[in-house]
């Protein structure tokens, strides 16, 4: 025989009892807010030491999927947050040694469409939050980093305003990479804090009057004009994005 057999690998009992119970959490068995059992019965249910259920329940911790709720010793069902996922995206698009060029790109794709749903789905609440987030941007913070924060959380507040899950955590890995670009912009380019506020305000206005054209169109031109800002800030467009163990996304080419 030409082509051996691999080896079948053995998994941690741990991992099995793991995965049981997300199989359990996913199928809507076991949903959001419903106790585990305690360590001891979960280990006697499962036939295995109480060591191997810590360990799994450990793991589904990590995941997201359980939380240890203040006051209480038993683990409870939980959704992972979007911001927690989405640093995990994140960091694998920084390893895939993605380019300022292709999260600049990938904005240019999604940001305008959620602009637009954003008009056309957008609450009362929802406009207090972008006006709120549009107003701690214009009033001019001289830190840089609070300015960029200020900058994506205007974004965040639009998708949001779309009430579709999925378009609010598809954008949150690429706002994560695009900020360490608008540290460096909007500290070269003296108008480019000017120009953001200005941008956001169309916006708001379009998504005010619920004018899904220009909500589009504004937030495209908003995103395009990022491109100038880079080319005034002299970062190079073909940088990758790198990971840092503080931050995850800073620049640097290399």
């Amino acid at each position: 025989m030409s082509v051996p057999f691999a080896q079948i690998l053995r998994v941690p009992g741990y991992r099995k009892v793991a995965a049981a119970i997300a199989e359990r959490i996913l199928s809507r068995e076991l949903r959001e807010g419903e106790r585990l059992p305690s360590e001891t019965e979960l280990a006697r249910q499962f036939g295995v030491n109480r060591s191997t259920v810590r360990e799994a329940l450990r793991e589904l911790e990590s995941g997201g999927l359980l939380e240890r709720r203040p006051g209480s010793k038993l683990m409870t069902v939980s959704r992972p947050q979007h911001r927690a996922v989405a640093k995990d995206v994140s960091r694998a698009l920084a390893l895939h040694d993605v380019t300022f060029f292709e999260v600049w790109e990938a904005l240019t794709q999604l940001e305008p469409p959620i602009a637009e749903i954003a008009a056309r789905n957008r609450t009362a609440a929802d406009l207090d939050s972008i006006t709120a987030a549009r107003q701690q941007f214009a009033a001019g913070n001289t830190e840089t980093g609070k300015a960029v924060h200020q900058a994506a959380e205007f974004f965040r507040c639009v998708g949001r305003a779309t009430h579709n899950q999925v378009l609010a955590l598809a954008q949150e890995p690429l706002l994560d990479l695009l900020e360490p670009s608008l540290r460096v912009m909007i500290d070269k380019v003296p108008q480019a804090r000017s120009r953001i506020a200005a941008a956001q305000q169309r916006i708001l206005e379009a998504i005010t009057r619920r004018d899904v054209e220009a909500a589009r169109g504004w937030m495209a031109k908003h995103i395009r004009d990022f491109r100038k800002g880079y080319e005034l800030a002299d970062i190079a467009l073909d940088c990758r994005v790198h990971v840092s163990p503080h931050r995850l996304p800073v620049t640097g080419c290399g």
